[in-house]
């Protein structure tokens, strides 16, 4: 037995280093063996030594990172590590890498591609059909007791021939318009330009949400989208409008949308992600029309298995001179 782990151990010395700052939930349940056979990786969070000393006493053996939201790959990060050549993400979005500078140097990134984008559709239109038909509210009052007590709880409203605004039609946007369309909705959209869909298109999200009943926020977080749904939309959206964030917390003016939703300016949200994450406003907590989830939308058993494989092919992608399966690109 000791031979065999002193013959892993010396295997393992020589395989392909990846660093890893903190471990990206799908490696934590599903991935570490997996990965574990194919590369070494270097826990920076198991060690003794503060990060920076870690990278530095590494610095000239790292040549890609594994990474995801909770674990930014910061400028000063990248300053330390020379060798470093690619820099894996397990989320869809790129905005906790410092992108210019992977730009500047030539580091590769590679995203988790469209795998999420099935989960945060359904997860997207769950939240609209929970809020549109009072689901978590009523199954609350329900428990409360006060279905003897009161009687029949107000009505919700239907989903069929309503118009919902898409903000961001990418892969999630996409898989959430397919679905909207099933159940009869009219869907419109705004993107960063018009895309070959049979959807009405508008430049303008003011425009968007003057239009529609609901604003879905599928985008993701960049210069351009920070708290791109101010008072202003949501005033376009009006006091029968819906919002659902499955996209980025900060897309929207959170304490503008705390206010709208208190003072009856808007009609409700569905929100899986928020500005500060975990700290969610209280306000939020205490409102009936609205349906919270802990930043959960794409996390599925069957999503974290498909990323460990694709985690583990970009990597050996890198290490083999091939082109990456999901290279990912700022928007």
């Amino acid at each position: 037995m000791e031979i065999h782990e002193e013959h892993r151990d010396h295997q393992s010395q020589h395989l392909p280093r990846v660093l890893v700052i903190k471990p990206p939930a799908p490696l934590t349940l599903f991935g570490d063996k997996f990965i574990s056979r194919r590369f070494q990786l270097l826990k920076a969070y198991e060690s003794s030594l503060s990060l920076e000393q870690f990278l530095i006493s590494h610095a000239h053996s790292i040549e890609a990172i594994l990474c995801s939201g909770d674990s930014p790959v910061t400028l000063d990060i990248l300053r330390l590590l020379p060798k470093l050549r690619l820099v894996v993400t397990a989320s869809a979005g790129v905005n906790h890498i410092h992108m210019p500078e992977c730009r500047r140097r030539g580091i590769a990134v590679a995203n988790a591609g469209s795998i999420f984008s099935d989960d945060a559709a359904d997860a997207a239109v769950g939240l609209l059909i929970d809020v549109w038909r009072k689901i978590s509210s009523a199954d609350k009052f329900l428990r409360q007791g006060l279905w003897s007590k009161i009687g029949d709880y107000p009505l919700g409203s239907k989903l069929g021939g309503k118009r919902v605004g898409i903000v961001g039609l990418g892969n999630i946007g996409l898989q959430v318009a397919k679905r909207l369309e099933a159940f009869g909705c009219n869907v419109l959209y705004n993107s960063r330009s018009k895309k070959p869909v049979p959807y009405a298109f508008y430049s303008n999200v003011c425009e968007l949400a003057a239009n529609s009943d609901a604003l879905m926020i599928c985008c993701a977080l960049t210069d351009q989208t920070r708290r791109m749904i101010n008072r202003e939309v949501m005033l376009a959206l009006g006091k029968e409008g819906i919002i659902v964030n499955v996209g980025r917390g900060a897309v929207i003016d959170e304490n503008e949308m705390v206010r709208c939703l208190v003072h009856g300016e808007i009609a409700g949200a569905g929100l899986d992600v928020f500005e500060n994450e975990p700290y969610v406003p209280k306000e939020l907590l205490e409102l009936d029309n609205v349906v919270l989830q802990p930043h959960r939308a794409v996390f599925t058993s069957e999503s974290f298995v498909d990323l460990c494989e694709l985690a583990v092919g970009n990597l050996e992608a890198l290490f083999s001179n091939q082109p990456l399966l999901s290279p990912a690109t700022a928007e």
